[in-house]
């Protein structure tokens, strides 16, 4: 089971490398992944059926109780058989419904085959960690799949809404699970419903959150509003996500703990009510649609309602009747949807309106049409119909629900009403479809139709509409599996068996009455209109919408309160909360009273290093310019460093040595964009220094004091003897490198996430809408000069020196030429011609026609203005750029007994590349890595993932290390350690993370100032040429 997820994840990280080799014959590729899956359900079905289970247990996060349990029992097993199936043939309709030139279409394969592994983890899943980490990657995925072109604002906004209200119900929940499995004692699911505690105080409350994050993700009632505005997805999407798999989720979980909990007072009354409900919203809505994807995304709605309340009812034959409806919802759902794709792909629309007389010009499409919408409406012989009246059946006869005598009939009667309105609205969606629309003269002529249907399009719906035909007269084949799932439920009677036919009887007759209802609704559409608009119900997306405008608001006005625009005030608050709050905390439970004497230093240089970083900490203080601030506060952290030496741990020296040093670079790229002096604060300056002296300092007193008498309260003897122990059990000599890549690698996988998360934050606020196109390897020949500027533009040095004046009170400072001397070609892109010498002479030299210009190391800086290139520093970089990449490596691979690691060698070389781009500019950055930031840090957290998810198969413990002895003929003996390939995995992404930052506070900030002033140099041009 765990091979079969891990098979999806593998093929979605493959898929963008299939798409750009075969193409949209990728999907067809990919769609083996899920029907491998379905393979191994249909080869499980037997075992399964006959009572058998499968189990697998790997552990995880053993301290925290968590382990990856995988157990495929019944209901599992037909969840397996829905998201294979129907995943399987989705990616085939795929193959034919994109071109190859499709908007980012291998993004879109890796994440729809992620999400289908996703949904297999969370139905296989047996234990409530696990499942809610599979329910949160569902919830990821989809937002992806729904806002796949974020070019689109409905993309946006759709998907935008259905991660907010799923990941606020996926939230409650999480809280629930976590209640749940405390009162129970275990957070195996099997475990907790063999023995489930009672459902009363914080049981009952955990029911509820739980049942909150069900219904948000299966878009019940007051949640359903989220699902027809997600329709903004491609067509595929909405075939699987919304019709087979992930609205399913929710419907799955409240099957999943009905048999423990269906009794619940709370759970009755919420399913019931929540269910009838949401089932005659949706098909009233429905009715009133003139798009036909939005018209089944509310018959999905409904009928989620319906499972919903099948499902939650608690009886052994409403269990049933749920799990066969779950079936055969996805059998007729999915290929309608699929089949509005191709009406969309074929005419260019999906209006009612606008389409005529398809019925003769798609007649195979017509077909699958009318047998799916058949299933749906539950016509007989087929699956739909052999559910719905099981259905029927169950609720005239709850034995077992313990509910009050007019609540079956209630709910009894609210599904015959909502199986009219399926009725209904399956009748308007084949005559909105189809049908030739009536118009003034006669006939409208039919829809013209601007694409051809192939067998890629057909097929998947085709096959999906003949299964349940097939399973309707043999629905007597489903009783095993789906019987063994009903077993697990306590009903009085006799049970009930699934068949096509029982003869009539009430059920027959219900149905009957559902099937004239719904034609009678269909005939009559005017009055229903007008009925709609005087049962007007608010809309809630609406309600949605006001309710985010209305925090918005409220978070303005309290922002627009508390927060004045100063960073001093703020970091002041936090410093002086933190402060009051651990005072508190320290008078209430004194740790003093056993804290060792007070060390001060161990050495005369330690003392020495103090009193100077002491020193230059005040100088940084009442610093008035900024570049002099950032300098001395860069000696602060290299007087760190040096502390850090003379303790004896070299390993975080040179790391702080490195952060320093990349730190000071940055300053350095964001100081272009600010004024060279700190603003100034009039009389209050005084007062306001004096203050921030005063809070700074017992900040700091404070945290030295915290610091040390925060060992009197440990509990646990300190773990430095254990960590060299386990070091050298390890083979190892380097106990910082071993701790973080091995002993401690989940804290450190989690670091480097968030680390790659803070380079995205950096870049998002530079490139607003995404990254720049990829790297430019060739910059231009001289064409145009552009006068020499100064520094910034407005807001900086630059607007002061226009004027005649700076800041700092000297002349103005020539920065020279931070760009290239050709103009761009557009916004985004960059000039495509190799070779050229740029000003200065520093291009290559001019040949024959024909001939291949000869390339000069660091050329690119002959695209910057002489007065700001440096030919000492050229120099240097020359000499020293590949001495120190060859030192980034050297402290990569040595990490395991010498100071080094993935961090310090990634540091080391982004500063590698911060040497050339100094040197030679964006141009010069761009050919010292020609390569995307963002492919870096994926590929960095792809490798620790990895590596980690390796250990698992091959050591069966997440990030378990291991290590390979061989030999070879001329080396000799080695050894290669699995920590090793972590540590790649983090020097990836610190260098991605530096090349991130140097892009965005170098790079664009340049391509930016040089646009910015070849605008103003055209127009003083343009002027000078019209005075002339």
């Amino acid at each position: 089971m765990l091979s079969l997820i891990l098979l999806h994840f593998a093929g979605a990280c493959c898929a963008p490398l299939l798409v750009r080799w075969l193409g949209t014959r990728a999907f067809l590729v990919l769609a083996l992944i899920p029907a491998a899956a379905l393979g191994w359900a249909v080869r499980q079905y037997g075992d399964v059926a006959a009572g058998e289970v499968r189990v697998e247990r790997w552990p995880w996060m053993p301290a925290l109780g968590v382990e990856l349990d995988l157990r495929c029992d019944a209901l599992a097993l037909l969840m397996v058989i829905v998201v294979g199936g129907i995943g399987a043939l989705v990616l085939v309709y795929c193959a034919g419904y994109f071109s190859s030139a499709a908007f980012s279409l291998g993004q879109f394969a890796g994440t729809l085959t992620a999400f289908a592994g996703a949904m297999l983890g969370l139905v296989l899943a047996d234990d409530l960690i696990v499942l809610y980490v599979m329910w949160e990657l569902t919830t990821v995925f989809s937002f992806l799949l729904i806002g796949h072109v974020p070019e689109r604002r409905p993309n946006r906004l759709a998907a935008l809404q259905a991660l907010i209200v799923t990941v606020a119900g996926g939230l409650a929940m999480l809280v629930g699970l976590l209640m749940l499995g405390h009162a129970a004692g275990t957070y195996r699911i099997s475990g907790i419903l063999a023995d489930p505690p009672p459902a009363d105080g914080t049981v009952a409350a955990a029911l509820v959150l739980i049942l909150a994050g069900a219904l948000s993700k299966s878009a019940v009632w007051p949640f359903s509003f989220w699902l027809p505005g997600a329709m903004a997805a491609p067509t595929p999407v909405s075939a699987y996500l919304h019709a087979a798999a992930m609205v399913k989720a929710g419907v799955y979980l409240v099957a999943r703990l009905a048999p423990a909990y269906a009794h619940a007072p709370l759970w009755q009354v919420t399913v019931l009510a929540l269910g009838s409900a949401t089932m005659l919203l949706g098909g009233w809505r429905a009715l009133r649609e003139r798009d036909l994807k939005r018209l089944l995304a509310y018959g999905t709605v409904s009928q989620l309602g319906f499972l919903t309340l099948l499902t939650g009812t608690g009886t052994r034959d409403t269990a049933l009747a749920g799990a066969a409806m779950l079936l055969a919802h996805a059998l007729f759902k999915a290929p309608l949807f699929l089949v509005v794709g191709i009406i969309d792909h074929a005419t260019g629309t999906r209006q009612m309106d606008r389409l005529s007389g398809l019925r003769r010009s798609m007649p195979v499409v017509c077909a699958v049409a009318v047998t799916a919408g058949a299933s749906m409406a539950a016509l007989p012989p087929l699956l739909g119909y052999a559910a719905k009246e099981a259905a029927f059946t169950a609720l005239m006869n709850p034995g077992g629900a313990d509910l009050p005598g007019a609540v079956p009939v209630a709910v009894t009667t609210a599904v015959t009403a909502g199986s009219a309105l399926t009725t209904a609205y399956t009748l308007r969606f084949l005559w909105g479809a189809f049908a030739a629309k009536p118009s003034g003269e006669g006939v409208r002529a039919p829809t013209a139709m601007r694409a051809r249907t192939g067998l890629l399009l057909t097929a998947p719906p085709g096959l999906c509409a003949l299964a349940g035909v097939a399973l309707g007269p043999g629905v007597f084949s489903l009783g095993g599996l789906l019987g063994r799932y009903a077993d697990t439920f306590h009903g009085a009677g006799e049970p009930y068996r699934l068949a096509l036919w029982h003869g009539l009887n009430w059920a027959l007759l219900l149905s009957a009455l559902a099937w004239a209802a719904g034609g009678a609704l269909f005939l009559a559409p005017h009055p229903l209109e007008r009925l709609g608009q005087r049962l007007a119900v608010t809309d809630g997306k609406r309600v949605f919408a006001r309710s985010l405008s209305a925090l918005e608001r409220t978070a303005l006005e309290v922002t627009g309160t508390v927060q004045r625009g100063s960073l001093p005030v703020y970091l002041g608050t936090v410093l002086a909360f933190l402060i009051t709050a651990q005072s508190i905390a320290m008078i209430l439970a004194p740790p003093w009273r056993h804290v060792e004497e007070v060390r001060w230093f161990d050495s005369v240089p330690q003392l020495g290093v103090a009193v100077v970083v002491c020193l230059v900490a005040a100088l940084c203080v009442s610093a008035r310019q900024r570049m002099t601030a950032v300098v001395l506060a860069g000696v602060t952290g290299y007087g760190t460093a040096v502390l850090y030496v003379l303790h004896g741990a070299p390993d975080l020296a040179l790391t702080q040595f490195a952060v320093e040093t990349v730190s000071l670079v940055v300053f350095v790229l964001v100081l272009r964009r600010l004024p060279a002096r700190f603003p100034h604060e009039g009389r209050t300056s005084v007062l306001r220094r004096v203050t921030r002296l005063v809070t700074g300092l017992a900040a700091g007193g404070f945290a030295a004091v915290l610091t040390y008498v925060a060992g009197a309260a440990r509990e646990a003897g300190p773990s430095g003897p254990g960590l060299t122990t386990a070091t050298a059990d390890h083979g190892l000599k380097n106990v910082v490198s071993t701790t973080l890549v091995d002993l401690r690698s989940w804290d450190t996988l989690g670091e480097s996430a968030v680390l790659g998360v803070a380079a995205v934050g950096v870049t998002s606020l530079v490139f607003l809408r995404r990254r720049t196109g990829s790297p430019v390897t060739a910059w231009p020949a001289a064409a145009e000069p552009v006068p020499p500027v100064t520094a910034a533009p407005a807001g900086g040095r630059a607007a002061h020196a226009r004027h005649g004046r700076d800041d700092g009170g000297g002349g103005a400072q020539r920065a020279g030429h931070v760009w290239p001397v050709r103009a761009e070609r557009g916004e985004h892109g960059e000039p495509g011609r190799p070779g050229g010498g740029g000003v200065g002479g520093a291009g290559a030299p001019r040949r024959g026609a024909g001939a291949i210009p000869r390339r000069m190391w660091l050329s690119a800086s002959g695209t910057l203005d002489p007065e700001r290139r440096s030919v000492i520093f050229e120099v240097l970089a020359r000499l020293l750029f590949h001495p120190i990449v060859v030192l980034s490596l050297y402290l990569l691979f040595c990490a395991e007994n010498l100071p080094g690691g993935g961090f310090s060698a990634g540091l080391v070389a982004g500063l590698a590349l911060a040497v050339r781009y100094l040197a030679g500019g964006r141009y010069e950055l761009d050919a010292a890595a020609p390569v995307d930031a963002g492919f870096l840090l994926g590929l960095g957290l792809m490798t620790m993932t990895a590596t980690g998810l390796a250990g698992l198969v091959l050591s069966g413990s997440v990030l378990q290390s291991g290590i390979y002895h061989g030999e070879l003929p001329v080396v000799g003996k080695f050894h290669a350690a699995s920590p090793v390939l972590f540590d790649t995995g983090i020097y990836l992404l610190v260098l991605g993370v530096v090349l991130d930052v140097l892009r965005s506070l170098g790079s664009e900030i340049d391509r930016r100032v040089e646009r910015t002033l070849r605008d103003e140099n055209r127009g003083t041009r343009a002027g000078g040429k019209a005075g002339r």
